[in-house]
């Protein structure tokens, strides 16, 4: 299992890869300043190990904000990983971030 950590000012993003998932577990704010860091690690990683991989799991569980810098994020990762075959799953959303998400109509693309 390989783990790789990022930590900047409001955000850090934790990614392991193990038994072929691809696991980010984000913890702070997703915004349109640290969208483009928290991006650049996971693609870094979705490439570094793809083919090695079935799934990217997106955890949520400890984001404290998010605006739609995060749809962006989620919607990203969704074209790139499907063009890789893997298949995107993002878990464990906070309740104040599940109307943000319901209004963008992210959960038709069936990664919730």
């Amino acid at each position: 299992m390989a783990t790789t950590c990022l930590k900047k000012e409001n955000i850090s993003i934790c990614i392991c890869n193990e038994k072929k998932k691809l696991i980010a577990r984000i913890f702070g704010e997703i915004d349109h300043h640290t969208a483009p860091k928290i991006r650049s690690k996971i693609d870094e990683c979705l490439y570094l190990y793809k083919n090695d991989l079935k799934f990217l799991i997106i955890d949520m569980k400890n984001v404290t904000f998010m605006d739609t810098s995060g749809i962006g994020l989620m919607l990203g990762r969704f074209k790139i990983s499907n063009s890789m075959n893997i298949l995107l799953k993002v878990i464990n959303i906070p309740e104040n971030l599940k109307r943000i998400i319901n209004l963008s109509g992210i959960k038709n693309l069936g990664i919730l």
